[in-house]
């Protein structure tokens, strides 16, 4: 039995308290988590980077005193050939080029990499910012009421589902742009970033939706909606109030690993020709310029390819360590 002059003052038991486990929300016990995993860290590190990079390009710019777009060699200032590459090895790299330069354009790779990583990540932004959208909003309706509005919505998800979206996409693209071409005027680059997040927007809210439904299929059945509903919340209450608080761990999770799933995609639509193309900076098109210098200049297309296997690396194992913060039951 403790004394007195033994028991614990008020003060000690406040100060023992302050220093002791306290408690958490699931938001702070998730950031703990994630903190401890030195490689989601690292990967935070890496894409804030490109991200820090991307929207920064015009300071960038302003600072290195180059933009994207005009030709800093010539074949008259002795820094091309006269067939228009470098003359100085490594695709010219040196001290005022630090990526080299651009073979027959003269551009400084540099910034054409930089405004490069802005256009894919502002077209990948969007679309990831719809297809969540949208996603969730018939994901949770199909789930949430189910009966007929369930198997419109699902029907049209596996009809979507069922369409090659490639394929679709190369055959749709130049369709779009007729009016243009007939007339013999260059597709604006508005257009072709329209085009390009209206389609992978078409078929990229499926996965979203069909995940969150069956989410919501679980969650409706549960004790906490029933009692929701005795108490008469309406639908909306009910789902604002009981579902999408429980639907924010796939939501980010999913928004975590689509990034960079688009990021490709967008490239591979430009590598294709159907995507942003010259002079507009872009990851696809450096891809493919590079593509048909690898044997007179593989330097060009070293930068490109390793900023985006670097990217979507990072990004993927962001994803990964996100979900195992929020969910650490589950298994990667």
């Amino acid at each position: 039995m403790l004394t007195d002059e033994h028991a614990p003052d008020a003060e000690s038991v406040g100060k023992q308290a302050s220093k002791g486990p306290l408690g958490r929300s699931p938001g702070q016990l998730a950031w703990l988590r994630f903190k401890r995993d030195r490689v989601g860290v690292v990967s935070a590190v890496v894409v804030l980077f490109f991200f820090l990079v991307g929207f920064g390009a015009p300071l960038i710019a302003l600072l290195h005193g180059r933009d994207p777009y005009t030709p800093y060699a010539t074949t008259g200032n002795g820094l091309l050939t006269d067939t228009g590459f470098p003359i100085k090895p490594n695709g010219g790299i040196d001290g005022n080029f630090w990526f080299g330069i651009e073979p027959h354009t003269g551009r400084d790779v540099f910034m054409v990499l930089v405004y490069g990583i802005r256009t894919s990540l502002l077209i990948s932004l969007a679309v990831v910012l719809l297809t969540t959208i949208i996603g969730t909003i018939l994901g949770v309706t199909a789930g949430y009421v189910g009966g007929r509005t369930d198997y419109v919505i699902s029907r049209i998800t596996d009809t979507l589902l069922s369409i090659p979206s490639t394929l679709f996409m190369l055959a749709f693209m130049p369709v779009a742009w007729a009016s243009y071409q007939a007339t013999g005027q260059e597709v604006p680059v508005w257009v072709r970033a329209v085009s390009i997040i209206g389609m992978l927007t078409l078929f990229g809210w499926t996965r979203n939706a069909r995940l969150l439904r069956g989410q919501v299929f679980s969650l409706r059945e549960r004790e906490f909606v029933e009692a929701a509903k005795v108490t008469g919340a309406g639908p909306g209450r009910i789902i604002f109030r009981e579902l999408l608080p429980n639907l924010w761990t796939p939501i980010l999770v999913l928004a975590t690993l689509d990034l960079p799933t688009y990021v490709t995609a967008e490239a591979a639509l430009s590598f294709l020709g159907v995507g942003i193309t010259d002079p507009t900076p872009d990851w696809g098109v450096m891809v493919q310029n590079g593509s048909g210098l690898i044997s007179s200049d593989i330097t060009y297309l070293v930068f490109p390819g390793i900023g985006m296997i670097i990217f979507v690396l990072a990004f993927n194992l962001l994803g990964d360590s996100v979900r195992d913060a929020l969910d650490p039951k589950g298994s990667r």
